[in-house]
């Protein structure tokens, strides 16, 4: 047996312990919540690793509590954890009713007014849509507001 086996086998709750920081690290930069279920189960490893089961049983004990916790407990944390999407900018502006300040063609933007803000604007399905028409905002494609009528 060489020296780094040696070591390995008479220090495995360091090893467990190191498993688990680098799992916790990983998932710290990732935030994917999947090394996080590996970092629990080589939590539980460090101690298993005090009682005389041989390394291959820990590290067979180690695949299948992590592959369980992470097939069981994932989409359950990644529901209760799951972040609303709050619009902000122009993403705001979907959904907004505007009035048309210069009229929309099929080949021709036009210009809205939304917010005291006038953007340059494009129908949504190439309809012709007069000056002073109400409109909503469907999509922003850079700078420019693409509306349907009202």
């Amino acid at each position: 047996m060489d020296s780094v086996s040696f070591f390995l086998l008479n220090n495995l709750p360091w090893f467990w312990l190191a498993v688990a920081v680098l799992c916790i690290v990983l998932e710290g930069m990732t935030m994917a919540l999947t090394t996080v279920w590996f970092g629990c189960s080589a939590f539980v490893l460090i101690f298993v690793s005090f009682l005389p089961v041989p390394f291959k049983w820990q590290l067979l004990l180690f695949v299948v509590l992590s592959l369980v916790l992470l097939v069981f407990t994932r989409p359950i944390a990644v529901k209760k954890l799951k972040v609303k999407n709050v619009p902000t900018n122009s993403d705001a502006l979907v959904g907004k009713t505007v009035l048309v300040t210069e009229k929309i063609t099929a080949l021709q933007k036009g210009a809205v007014k939304v917010n005291g803000v006038t953007w340059s604007a494009r129908s949504a399905d190439g309809t012709e849509i007069a000056k002073g028409a109400e409109c909503v905002i469907t999509e922003i494609e850079g700078a420019t507001a693409v509306v349907r009528k009202r």
